[in-house]
């Protein structure tokens, strides 16, 4: 009779857990709350104790994401160079986190928690950005999306398999040597184009 009460010390630390597994193998469309009762061992109605319906607990698996990402970020030191790797390493080790974060359509991406996690992590992007090394003239407002936009794009197109052969197994050396283009002093190896 124990057994059918809750016998998990963290329920919702449970349902999240199983969430992240389910998104992992089978992104998050797959998802449903009564597969995650199951794999907690708990009734279906459960979970809308603690999320009220999937869209909240995708709300938890973003929050919690980011502040994931966040803690990566800040632990990989001041280099721009290292908190892209973070980045980078940090999409593929949580892909289920990374799948969902960015897919605001799934979640509530206004909830204040979300917002304040998703704070956060773009701080500690944008202290590596800080620590750039100067360009020559001011520095552009476009920088931190630029930034960005080069470590997102790399870690999802490993994710998705669709980078050429031949960069090896590590994502973040693999990375590495794209990221540090973003200390290219513009042209210096000539700016390519079509003639």
């Amino acid at each position: 009779m124990a057994r059918q009460s809750y016998h998990h010390g963290d329920l919702r630390r449970a349902f999240l857990d199983a969430a992240v597994e389910v998104i992992g193998e089978s992104g998050p469309g797959a998802m449903s709350l009564r597969e995650l009762a199951r794999r907690a061992g708990v009734s279906h109605t459960a979970s809308q104790h603690h999320f009220g319906d999937k869209a909240g607990l995708l709300t938890a698996v973003a929050c919690q994401g980011c502040e994931l990402l966040a803690d990566a970020l800040g632990q990989a030191g001041d280099e721009l160079l290292d908190v892209g790797v973070a980045y980078v390493d940090f999409a593929v080790t949580h892909r289920a986190h990374f799948e969902v974060m960015f897919q605001p359509g799934l979640y509530h991406a206004d909830a204040p928690e979300v917002r304040a996690a998703r704070e956060r992590a773009g701080l500690a992007l944008a202290g590596g950005l800080a620590r750039m090394p100067a360009r020559r003239g001011p520095a552009s407002p476009h920088a931190p999306v630029a930034a960005w936009s080069i470590v997102h794009g790399f870690a999802t197109l490993w994710l998705a398999g669709a980078l050429p052969d031949g960069l090896g197994d590590d994502p973040g050396a693999a990375a590495r040597p794209v990221i540090e283009l973003l200390f290219d002093h513009g042209g210096r190896n000539g700016s390519g184009g079509g003639g």
